[in-house]
């Protein structure tokens, strides 16, 4: 994958059937894929190397972002759903490689500014189901 604008990799949340609206005005997003391991190593270990049982580990996705709400109604969409604990279908567009899409519930969300600025945000977001991927053509 070439050099991309960080601008570019959006964080989107599901409005509807099938329909999904960029969320907010994020300066600052990450996204990150995660695999537990089960040790499955016994006393009969070749040279006493840990062994790994394969496709066996819980996985999950974590999302971050920093930035400031593009409008009203984003702001209450996402406050609304950090309150109520909901656990929506979002979709993480990464530019020249595809689309994460899951169900994912905000784990944090914070709020922040000085004096001379704009009201910023935090958001922390963690997988609640099956991760897909598809591959940007």
């Amino acid at each position: 994958m070439a050099a991309q604008r960080g601008k570019d990799l959006l964080l989107k949340i599901a409005t509807g059937d099938d329909t999904f609206q960029t969320c907010a005005g994020l300066r600052s997003k990450r996204i990150a894929f995660n695999a537990e391991t089960v040790d499955v190593t016994d006393a009969d270990a070749s040279g006493r190397w840990r062994q790994l049982l394969a496709g066996s580990g819980v996985q999950r996705a974590s999302v971050s972002g920093a930035g400031i709400f593009k409008d009203a109604a984003s702001d209450a969409l996402i406050r609304t759903a950090f309150f109520n604990g909901d656990i929506l279908n979002w979709q993480i567009v990464v530019p020249d490689f595809g689309t994460v899409s899951s169900l994912f519930q905000i784990t944090a969300l914070e709020y922040g500014g000085a004096h001379d600025g704009e009201v910023t945000f935090e958001i922390a977001l963690e997988s609640a189901g099956f991760v897909s991927f598809g591959a940007q053509l």
